[in-house]
């Protein structure tokens, strides 16, 4: 190929040329540059024919190109200068093109196999498909350990809420089972907050009372002050101050309370209490302890109340209690106490206070402090020995009147002269266990006749007069004597036919009251009152009767001296002579008489 060049240049006649022969081999590997791809074929020509040259070096058209150039003669002047052709089962991409130089019209052709053209996106394809899959795979194995650990809290969760699920293999997710579980929470929660916004006082008026009854004595200062807070009291930095109250009078107000309305009243009184506490206290907790008697509990920063503020307080709460309910209250209050675990000790303590104030005194105000000061006081109680003998022996006797006046006589003795309330219910309860030594010498067992009651326990919670009479008649003089009663009859009997067959055999004999009871076993007031009670008379008037009756006899049908038939039924003469004319209105002698002069007038009409 040689590139020819006119001189002058554009020149019709031109005077010379200027030949520049090209290199085959570097035209060749210029095409080549066209096409980036080994494999192939790349060639350009003039149109006319008459240069060719390829990039395989080759000035002669092979088959394949022929076939190419055929190809491209056949499409013509169509708008595409590309095309795919298929040649010996291989499909190539061929692109060719116009272009002129040198007063020529040349055209260039490249052809190349499409997997030439498509290798590099293949293996890229494949390297890119191999990376995705690498990295799903990564990302599979990522996520599934993600999963794990995201979904471990989950299913410790699910576990701690519903363990329940994981039996019974439902297919709901789990987040809907806890959110489920969570709203029915969410309603229990508010459910629980509404009773227990209902329920605090009743709460806290449970563990006040525990708290005062010294229930709560295993509890440190730190545990009792937890559990206060929990009930929603302040008590850091607090003193605390208790105030025993206690009712009386209820048994003087007739018709108006029954037996059993002391709840009742307990509990208008504790309204009251709580109302006036308070108007005049910051924190003040009331308890009912539903036996006419009350507690509350002062709860005071600093210092806490000053004394003379809690006795004013106390004596126009008893003043209300008094005009409002016509009962007397008594009010004892401790010292400020600075712990929690101090509180069962002072109240016990005002309880004791109140114990010490004059028994039926009225309304009164004790001060703990004041009355250590003053002390307990030594006059000692009236308790009579006397009247304690009698009612035992009225009680043994059945004789339910005067066991009945006794009990209310010894009562008024005990209380009064000022008596403080536990000298009352000290001698009270000393009565009790005479009468309870009583019951066991009768030969009764004391668990079966009051079936089990703890006497002692339930009498030393009353605290006034009326109310301890009407408890010892009702609960143990009552029992008792029924008991006797109905014991009674049958042994009575055979002790009396016992004293009356004794009698019948010693009636001539110096024999007594004392004697035959001594003989039968048993008391002489109570063979005397049994014996009026079975025969109708006295025993002395059964006795003077049957004496009379052998002295009759032996005056009609023997001619004994005065002196030996007064012997023979147990009489001096003198006395015989006396008891006989005051019974008969006559003397034995003209006794005697009239007797045979009657027997003398028989014999002579028979």
């Amino acid at each position: 190929m040689t590139l020819v060049h006119h001189i002058p240049g554009g020149s019709l006649e031109p005077f010379g040329a200027l030949l520049l022969r090209m290199d085959t081999e570097k035209v060749s590997a210029m095409l080549r540059t066209m096409t980036p791809y080994n494999t192939g074929e790349v060639f350009m020509q003039q149109k006319s024919g008459g240069l060719f040259i390829s990039g395989n070096g080759i000035d002669a058209a092979t088959p394949f190109v022929a076939a190419l150039q055929k190809a491209i003669a056949d499409r013509g002047s169509q708008g595409s200068t590309s095309f795919l052709y298929d040649w010996d089962g291989v499909t190539f991409a061929v692109t060719y093109g116009d272009f002129s130089r040198i007063a020529s019209e040349w055209m260039y052709v490249s052809a190349s196999p499409i997997s030439s053209v498509t290798s590099p996106v293949v293996r890229l394809s494949r390297m890119i498909i191999l990376v995705s899959l690498c990295a799903l795979l990564l990302a599979a194995v990522l996520s599934w350990i993600a999963s794990r650990k995201i979904y471990s809290p989950v299913r410790r969760l699910l576990q701690t809420l519903l363990p329940e699920h994981a039996v019974s293999g439902s297919r709901v997710d789990e987040m809907t089972l806890i959110e489920r579980h969570w709203q029915n929470l969410h309603g229990q929660r508010h459910a629980l907050q509404y009773t227990l916004s209902e329920q605090l006082p009743h709460v806290q008026q449970s563990f006040l009372h525990q708290l005062f009854q010294g229930y709560l004595y295993a509890y440190s200062e730190q545990d009792l002050q937890s559990r206060m807070k929990q009930y929603k009291w302040e008590v850091e930095n607090c003193v605390f101050v208790v105030l025993y109250i206690q009712l009386t009078g209820i048994s003087s107000l007739e018709g108006k309370f029954r037996s059993g309305d002391e709840s009742l009243v307990s509990f208008a009184a504790v309204n009251i209490i709580g109302e006036m506490a308070a108007e005049h206290f910051g924190r003040a907790e009331t308890v009912n302890l539903h036996d006419l008697t009350s507690g509350i509990l002062l709860i005071e920063p600093g210092s806490g109340p000053e004394q003379g503020r809690v006795q004013a307080f106390g004596e126009e709460l008893a003043a209300t209690i008094n005009r409002m309910l016509k009962l007397q209250a008594t009010v004892a209050y401790s010292a400020p106490i600075d712990s929690i675990s101090g509180i069962p000790r002072s109240f016990e303590a005002a309880k004791q206070a109140a114990s010490h104030c004059r028994y039926g005194g009225g309304n009164q105000v004790v001060s703990l402090e004041q009355l250590e000061r003053e002390g307990q006081g030594a006059q000692l109680p009236q308790y009579s020995f006397a009247l304690e003998r009698g009612l035992i022996q009225a009680l043994r006797t059945g004789e339910a009147e005067e066991a009945d006046r006794l009990l209310e006589e010894f009562l008024e003795t005990l209380s009064g002269g000022g008596a403080k309330v536990i000298d009352v219910q000290q001698g009270m309860l000393h009565l009790l266990g005479a009468i309870l030594h009583a019951v066991l010498e009768a030969g009764i067992a004391p668990n079966q006749l009051f079936k089990g009651k703890n006497l002692y326990a339930s009498l030393s919670q009353i605290h006034e007069p009326g109310m301890i009479l009407s408890w010892f008649r009702v609960q143990v003089v009552a029992p008792f004597l029924k008991e006797l009663c109905e014991r009674s009859d049958a042994g009575i009997r055979r002790t009396i036919d016992q004293a009356m067959l004794y009698i019948q055999q010693h009636y001539m004999d110096n024999i007594s009251l004392d004697s035959c009871a001594d003989y039968t076993g048993t008391s002489p007031f109570l063979l005397s009152k049994s014996f009026k009670r079975v025969t109708g008379i006295n025993f002395i008037d059964y006795l003077t009767e049957l004496r009379l009756d052998k002295a009759k006899e032996l005056l009609r049908d023997t001619d004994l001296k005065m002196n030996d038939v007064a012997l023979q039924v147990g009489y001096q003469q003198s006395y015989f002579n006396r008891i006989f004319k005051k019974q008969e209105d006559i003397t034995p002698t003209r006794y005697r008489e009239l007797s045979r002069h009657e027997g003398e007038k028989e014999n002579g009409t028979r």
